[in-house]
């Protein structure tokens, strides 16, 4: 064992390293699980490959007392199980920090560092001597480490048992394996090595009644509670469960209970150009409609997103970012389409974006989306990423106000056209750039319904007269002005003593960027934050790079895409926008923000540190 053993009790890492398709998935789920099930926070992430066996898998479980949520950095405990990233997995871990390891076959001191605690257990020597089937072997042998891992942390062992029954209810052949390969685990680690080790686990109450949820279940059930009846979508990593989920709460919320008829339809499409196609008449139509892809998606849905931004028909797009360009990396995370979506199409175009922080939000603004597209009549996208959309977050229990009505905007019924009000598609009668629009059908003769993609007049007549194409682009412009009221406003957390420096942030980097605000508050270093929710930009955000000399912006990709829309929408010079960018496709830490931050400070000539004072 290393002297300076690490010790530290609910507030350690956690990494599994594993094959992929070898079964870890749900014993690594189980372990954080039974973590939560004691009532100490926890933030995990699933680290995976895009191929569906034999590469390599990480699975990181942050234990935090405190609550911190993002990935902190660094590695307390690893167990490694894959022998491919073997050195690389013994890098991570911090000096002090420990090592779990299969001992079965011995292995040279070489392939340990002196500074690190070593823990080795016969996983498959155990494995083989009690199963005889290969994957029994292979898939008890996970569990088994789990057992192990009880009695080396301190975890209660009913827990892990109570989760066990649950997850093996009226399946009796596999919980019993599954119980007794555990049992195993923790009876060998109690007989054979120093238990606990100096990370340990102490029941507490500090889970309360969070929930615990990734981001794409929780757009969908948003999309459901959102008004939404139509899904045309297309099949990419790492949307799908996205689309699955709405189909799953649809199901069950959509359902007649008396006749079994479903008020929802869900259309796979032949690609994704196909689906925003669907979603655009739909919408059209009446219909609440929306798609899930990522940034491939977007690329493809381009020309019919132009026609739903120019045409005025309502649409939702939830994009759950990945790592591009191209193929680029699927399975892993990326802040990568904050410009496309923003612009996305050709010609002049602005769309409405949001970009939820967690979960809860992913069900907030997923349901909110829909009052947008409506309200303003045009695309709306809903920026997710990986970490967000396949990773299970604690956040706050969802809430809904059963007297909410859905906000359809401005939409013209047959008794109006009848009064003889004018009616001009896309004429602005109320100075907020938004029209009136009707529904098809609404009146059988004035063709009230009719809607153009190409220019046209405030009548909805075609004209290439260059005055009035100039007049409809600038009431765009004036919507788009409007829409800065009605998107989710900045959240702000100033610093506790007066700065000149500031920082924006936003989307899955909040949880990383406030465990690093705090770290560099007790440095003496203030930072002014704000979490920016929504483009268009409120007014507040220009206010507060305004008030500040030097701002930080914090984003998860190469080419600093949030800053360029600032700097674009803002002229803002760019000298005071400073990037820290996070891009390896892993979700951003608390460490590398910290750090990045710390080290350009100096150059900065910018007065962070305590005592500073606002001019």
């Amino acid at each position: 064992m290393a002297s300076g053993a690490v010790t530290a009790t609910n507030d350690f890492v956690v990494k599994f390293a594993n094959v992929n398709g070898s079964g870890s998935a749900s014993a690594n789920q189980l372990f954080a699980k039974s973590i939560l099930r004691m009532g100490i926070p926890i933030a995990s992430r699933n680290i995976f490959p895009s191929n569906i066996q034999g590469l390599p898998t990480w699975f990181e479980v942050r234990v935090s007392g405190a609550g911190h949520l993002g990935r902190r950095g660094g590695v307390d405990l690893m167990v490694a199980m894959n022998p491919q990233t073997w050195d690389r997995d013994i890098a991570e871990i911090d000096p002090g920090g420990y090592l779990l390891y299969d001992s079965t076959r011995p292995m040279p001191n070489s392939r340990f560092r002196e500074d690190i605690n070593v823990i080795g257990i016969p996983l498959t020597q155990m494995c083989n001597a009690a199963y005889t089937e290969a994957r029994q072997r292979q898939l008890l042998k996970n569990i088994m480490y789990v057992g192990a891992l009880s009695a080396l942390l301190q975890i209660e062992p009913a827990v892990i048992e109570t989760l066990l029954s649950e997850q093996y209810k009226g399946k009796e052949k596999l919980a019993k394996p599954n119980h007794d390969a555990f049992m195993m685990g923790r009876e060998w680690a109690l007989a054979n090595l120093q238990c606990p080790i100096g990370l340990t686990l102490e029941r507490a109450d500090k889970v309360g009644e969070r929930i615990y949820v990734d981001g794409n279940s929780a757009a969908g059930l948003g999309a459901v509670y959102g008004g939404a009846t139509v899904c045309a979508w297309y099949p990419i990593t790492p949307s799908t469960s996205l689309a699955e989920g709405f189909e799953r709460y649809a199901r069950r919320f959509r359902t007649d209970a008396e006749t079994g008829k479903k008020r929802y339809a869900i259309v796979q499409a032949e690609d994704e150009l196909a689906s925003i196609g669907m979603v655009i008449g739909a919408a059209w139509n009446g219909a609440r409609a929306f798609t899930a892809t990522s940034g491939p998606g977007i690329s493809l849905m381009q020309e019919f997103v132009g026609l739903s931004y120019f045409a005025e028909i309502p649409s939702v797009i939830f994009d759950v970012q990945r790592a591009g360009p191209s193929t680029g990396m699927p399975t892993r995370t990326q802040q990568s389409d904050v410009l496309a979506a923003a612009y996305a199409s050709h010609g002049d175009t602005k769309h409405i974006v949001l970009f939820p922080e967690d979960p809860h939000e992913c069900f907030t603004f997923g349901a909110d989306a829909f009052d947008l597209a409506d309200r303003l009549q045009q695309p709306v996208f809903v920026l997710l990423d990986l970490d967000i959309g396949m990773n299970d977050w604690l956040c706050e229990p969802f809430d809904w106000d059963d007297a909410r009505q859905m906000d359809r905007g401005k939409v013209m019924t047959e008794a109006e056209l009848e009064s003889g009000k004018t009616f001009g598609r896309y004429l602005d009668v109320d100075g907020d750039g938004i029209p009136y629009r009707t529904y098809p059908g609404t009146h059988p003769s004035k063709g009230a319904f009719f809607t153009r993609g190409t220019s046209r007049d405030r009548f909805a007549k075609y004209t290439e007269v260059g005055a009035a194409y100039v007049d409809n682009m600038q009431r765009l412009l004036k919507k788009f002005e409007t829409a800065k009221s009605l998107v989710p406003r900045p959240v702000e957390r100033p610093a506790s003593q007066p700065t000149r420096t500031g920082v924006l942030y936003y989307g899955s980097s909040s949880a990383a960027m406030k465990e690093a605000l705090a770290a560099l508050e007790a440095e003496g270093i203030h930072l002014d934050a704000m979490r920016i929710r929504a483009f268009p930009f409120h007014d507040d955000v220009m206010e507060f790079i305004a008030r500040h000399d030097k701002v930080f912006i914090v984003e998860q990709n190469r080419d600093a895409q949030l800053r360029t829309l600032v700097m674009n929408e803002g002229g803002i010079a760019p000298a005071r926008l400073v990037p820290v960018l996070h891009y390896d496709g892993t979700p951003i830490t608390a460490r590398f923000i910290h750090a990045a931050i710390a080290e350009k400070l100096p150059s900065l000539n910018v007065l962070p540190f305590a005592g500073a004072a606002a001019e």
